[in-house]
């Protein structure tokens, strides 16, 4: 099914970046001040603060958080003393609130955006929507049934490098993409120190299988994102493997992941993560019937299709370094090609994060949905809800689609 809100995207980002250049363009009146509560100020939560008061007329105004070290290290970012709850019902009490930041572990995000939802605030909430089927069908419907702003964290949605490489993408510049290979590898046993070891499943919880999707979540969940929007579409079937290869260390979530995700006319998207070797970095590669992109964190990179078609007349025998063989055994059509692209730079555009924390506060202002919106959420969550389970099984799963009525 093709969901409503990826037909509507080249629309929404298009107003979505007027928005923010508006945003940034003119003076903010104290009328126009919004002044935002933020649940789960960790490192995710604080770099959104950061982000947040670099939008005009922002005011963090309340934080919440169980883990009350969190509250100092706030007052130090934000310059002055904020307001602190341990329990984000009594935050969301308040009214002088204009919008709620989520940025707390998975786990919770769908009793915490629920909550603010319902107590009638627009909701920047952090990937992944919902760490269950239940949380993201729940969510979705609310979001459906109030008409709540509701955007969620997928940053790379507001990067232009990303935005003008689906666009040409989506134009047929490299025919119709078929497979999306995708890849964050890192050197990062991605373990915390904790003061006490009463707080290793609060600080680690990215480590343990009850609190934590793993890399196909955490990392995952961003790529999966730009495959659903170069697809157009949400994947259907989710498989793959997961270990402990290095870091054993009782952590239940593995410190490698890949995964295949199936999407119609028998597409293909590839992730695979590991956490002891960098070499790939953070990219992807779309692949397409008349050439190829690449995605970095920085950059985009387009490449034609130099290669000639193999056809069935080129596979006669052949005599190469004494050994008779077809055609395409030669080894200049199995070299990778090594020539040059069309690159778009990103490098000196602002962060995307910075964009899309822009974006939302215009958004709350304009009473108007964003670009990542619920069905964009929806989209990247289920297939890493369903596939946390499926790597881990090691079976294909399917995944659950977005319920017509929610749309």
């Amino acid at each position: 099914m093709l969901s409503t809100g990826l037909l509507k995207s080249n629309s929404l980002y298009a107003q979505a970046a007027r928005n923010a250049a508006g945003a940034a363009a003119r003076p903010v009146a104290a009328s126009d001040r919004v002044r935002i509560g933020v649940i789960g100020p960790g490192s995710r939560g604080k770099e959104l603060i950061r982000q947040m008061l670099r939008v005009p007329g922002v005011e963090i105004a309340a934080v919440a958080d169980v883990y009350e070290p969190r509250f100092a290290q706030v007052n130090e970012l934000v310059g002055k003393t904020v307001p602190s709850y341990k329990d984000h019902r009594q935050m969301l009490e308040r009214k002088d609130l204009d919008a709620i930041v989520i940025a707390s572990p998975p786990f919770f995000h769908a009793q915490h955006v629920i909550d603010s939802i319902k107590s009638g605030l627009p909701v920047y909430g952090e990937k992944i929507m919902g760490f269950s089927q239940e949380d993201n069908y729940n969510i979705a419907d609310l979001v459906a049934k109030t008409g709540q702003i509701y955007q969620v964290g997928h940053q790379m949605r507001y990067a232009p490098w990303f935005q003008e490489s689906v666009r040409r993408i989506h134009q047929g510049e490299i025919g119709e993409p078929t497979h999306i290979y995708a890849y964050w590898f890192r050197r990062d046993n991605w373990r915390r120190t904790v003061p006490n070891p009463s707080l290793e499943h609060l600080l680690n919880w990215r480590l343990y299988r009850e609190s934590s999707g793993g890399l196909l979540e955490e990392l995952g969940s961003h790529q999966i994102d730009v495959a659903n929007w170069i697809f157009g579409e949400h994947a259907q079937t989710v498989l793959g493997t997961t270990s402990i290869v290095l870091y054993h260390d009782g952590r239940t979530v593995g410190d490698n992941v890949q995964a295949v995700l199936g999407y119609s006319k028998g597409r293909r998207m590839v992730f695979s993560s590991l956490t002891d070797n960098a070499i790939m970095g953070d990219q992807l590669w779309i692949y397409g019937t008349k050439g190829s992109v690449q995605l970095t964190v920085e950059d985009a990179t387009f490449y034609g299709e130099h290669r000639k078609t193999i056809t069935a007349a080129s596979h006669s025998n052949a005599v190469q370094r004494g050994l008779k063989t077809g055609a395409s055994y030669q080894v200049d059509e199995e070299m990778p090609y090594r020539g040059p692209g069309d690159r778009i730079d990103g490098s000196k555009d602002e962060d995307p994060t910075l964009t899309a924390c822009r974006s939302f506060v215009q958004c709350v202002r304009t009473k108007t949905q964003p670009f990542a919106d619920v069905h964009v959420g929806f989209g990247a969550a289920m297939p890493c809800t369903i596939g946390k389970n499926a790597v881990f099984e090691g079976v294909m799963k399917d995944v659950p689609q977005m319920k017509t009525d929610a749309v």
